[in-house]
């Protein structure tokens, strides 16, 4: 068995009838193909100028939010189009570019929508599943997603079922303790309500609180 085969087995986290696939490799993203699997995350460190970067640029960018459509050999140009600090932004730009390519690749298809937005507030505060296939997903700095395990989840709370309750009165999760949370610089690939034979089992989960006067850089990828 290879080494990637080999870490990838010790890393598939089991939750009943759906599982979270992680790795430290981006070859963890085909694991999405895999009816049982609703979320798959390439677990990862940014590199340092990354890193410099971002921290630099949300606290000069506090509104920021740039949504594109985007192919793969047109992403880093269209970035640095986009705000002039990504002109000395290459590494920061070749890692979305990345990204970019290899969300097409992995599901065939020639553009995406992609986003990216400075935020200071949580953007879905409440738990819930995204009406699409899937989604990329990777906070860049701040606070990061947060999703609940399927076979911890009481679905019938989601959406008016909540009763106008928080998440936390609501009952959709018994513990705090049931809550995962995604690392800085992860990669998300996150399984929605319309991926065929994935009804009622898209991915829980939603946006973190952000505490007072931090920031939080998100970038999403999605189907157009």
């Amino acid at each position: 068995m290879s080494t990637v085969s080999s870490m990838r087995a010790e890393t598939i986290r089991c939750f009943n009838s759906r599982k979270a696939a992680v790795d430290c490799h981006p070859s963890i993203f085909t694991d999405i193909y895999q009816e049982n699997i609703n979320i798959a995350i390439w677990e990862r460190d940014l590199a340092t100028d990354i890193q410099s970067f971002v921290n630099q640029f949300v606290q000069s960018h506090s509104q920021y939010e740039s949504s594109l459509i985007v192919k793969p050999d047109t992403v880093f140009n269209k970035l640095i189009q986009s705000d002039n600090e990504f002109v000395n932004a290459q590494a920061f730009c070749k890692d979305i570019s990345n990204l970019v390519e290899m969300f097409c690749v992995l599901f065939d298809i020639e553009r995406v929508g992609l986003r990216l937005k400075v935020l200071d507030s949580a953007m879905c505060p409440r738990f819930h599943v995204d009406r699409v296939p899937c989604r990329l997903v990777s906070t860049y700095c701040g606070a990061t997603s947060e999703w609940l395990p399927h076979d911890l989840v009481d679905r019938s709370k989601l959406g008016k079922g909540n009763n106008g309750l928080s998440d936390v009165d609501s009952g959709i999760f018994q513990s705090e303790a049931d809550i995962n949370r995604l690392k800085t610089g992860d990669v998300a690939i996150l399984k929605g309500e319309l991926w065929e034979g994935n009804e009622n089992a898209g991915l829980v989960h939603r946006s973190p609180q952000v505490s007072v006067g931090d920031k939080r850089f998100l970038l999403t990828l999605d189907y157009i």
